[in-house]
């Protein structure tokens, strides 16, 4: 009865307030005209509930037992990407560069938008057909062409964005940096966007496969099938984009902006990949890699070079096979994945257990600096501090790789035709049920 009451008192408060506009009853009513929230569910995501699970390897491994070690930690519910991010979810990333460079190009950037910001004007029209404009910039040169046909200059494709280093304001702005300059928080970048489609050719010597670096990244027949031969930054980069895409879309229809996008740490994606069964080897449980009527259950390499055998040569459509309980498909094989995490064999001992994560901003090598520059400058840090952890295996692994427990690692700067990622979206609130 009590509550009721007071539900009733705060009822008429909130009414009085709201008639006599911003006037004081003396009463903690806390902010009132603060705008609604109702948790989103992003188009092609997931939502993996908050929980907890024992990290390390989940089968017998000797070799790893003293890197992998058990370890129990809680995890912040998220959204996930259902699937790795495709090839034609990518182009949509590339061609949003090439248009915003073409609209620089062209003198589009100075519309005047609401809140006093100048940006693109994506309402005009970029004549691409056109000769003699500036968009000509954007294409290979005639001595450059091959076989007469007027291209892009992938080179040119590069993406400018800018992140903000938390940890490191987090120990230094306040404490340490008696000037508390927040430039020297914001990191930015510049990424070149376009995938390396030579992969599918340098990362096999003495092997024929011409045809997957002509086609596999613009050939309608890849379109579902995931992004490869892209670097840890340009995933990072992708994960920027499509956080201001989506906020500048929520921005014009009046809503609150959500968490950035991002790469999922090592540990949200083990925990997203078992589908919340605890110690499962495989996304599907275990502890085979075939179901009772011998079929095999992900794309990886099965037997000693028989890579047809599970259905596909290379990679394969980025919903083939079956998800796990959690809706998410190939969290086992297809393509390995990129996490936000940086590899260290000896990590899981020091881990904190509650949203454990290690990140280490590598500098990656600078070919552009002068030959007499410091070394530090010219090869940024060592090799070992560039290895990002990727997880899940490939198409090209053997079934160990592919286990939920299994670590593995790449350097930053390096692309492969067997990475790829997706996303994920920390999930604002205790859980999804309450806004039920």
């Amino acid at each position: 009865m009590r509550t009721l009451q007071k539900l009733t008192i705060a009822a008429i408060l909130t009414m009085l307030m709201a008639s006599c506009g911003s006037k004081e009853t003396g009463q903690l009513t806390g902010v009132l005209d603060r705008p609604g929230w109702k948790p989103i569910n992003p188009y092609g995501m997931v939502y993996v509930p908050s929980g907890s699970l024992t990290i390390g390897q989940s089968d017998q491994d000797v070799n790893f037992a003293l890197v992998q070690r058990p370890k129990a930690i809680s995890i912040q519910g998220f959204f996930m990407d259902d699937t790795e991010i495709t090839n034609n979810e990518y182009r949509q990333f590339v061609y949003w560069v090439q248009d915003s460079i073409g609209h620089k190009l062209m003198g589009h950037d100075t519309k005047e938008y609401s809140d006093g910001s100048t940006g693109i004007d994506w309402e005009e029209e970029l004549q691409w057909s056109e000769a003699d404009t500036e968009l000509d910039k954007l294409f290979y040169t005639k001595d450059e062409r091959y076989a007469g046909r007027k291209e892009v200059d992938t080179r040119k494709l590069i993406y400018n964005y800018e992140w903000y280093d938390w940890k490191k304001a987090a120990h230094n702005y306040y404490w340490k940096d008696k000037k508390n300059d927040r430039l020297k928080y914001i990191v930015r970048e510049a990424v070149p966007v376009y995938p390396d489609t030579l992969v599918w050719i340098r990362d096999f010597s003495y092997s024929y496969n011409e045809p997957m670096t002509r086609n596999y990244f613009w050939h309608p027949a890849f379109d579902d099938y995931p992004v490869v031969g892209i670097a840890w930054k340009q995933a990072n980069a992708f994960c920027y984009w499509r956080t201001k895409l989506w906020n500048s879309f929520r921005t014009e229809r009046g809503e609150v902006n959500t968490e950035d996008f991002r790469l999922p740490t090592e540990h949200e994606w083990e925990y997203a990949a078992r589908g919340g069964h605890e110690l499962a080897p495989y996304p599907w449980g275990g502890y085979y890699v075939r179901n009772a009527k011998g079929c095999i259950l992900a794309n990886f390499k099965p037997g000693r070079g028989n890579y047809p055998e599970d259905g596909g040569l290379y990679t394969v459509r980025a919903d083939a096979y079956f998800p796990n309980d959690y809706g998410l498909y190939n969290m086992s094989g297809n393509v390995s994945e990129w996490t936000s995490s940086a590899y260290y064999e000896n990590a899981y001992p020091f881990l904190h257990d509650l949203n454990p994560d290690v990140r280490y901003d590598a500098k990656d090598d600078n070919p552009d600096a002068s030959k007499d520059a410091p070394a530090a400058e010219k090869f940024g840090d060592p090799k070992t501090h560039k290895r990002k952890v990727i997880r899940g295996g490939s198409w090209k692994d053997i079934a160990y790789f592919i286990q939920t427990g299994t670590r593995n690692f790449e350097y930053q700067d390096t692309t492969k035709s067997y990475i790829g990622f997706r996303c994920v979206l920390t999930f604002l609130g205790r859980s999804i049920n309450d806004f039920k």
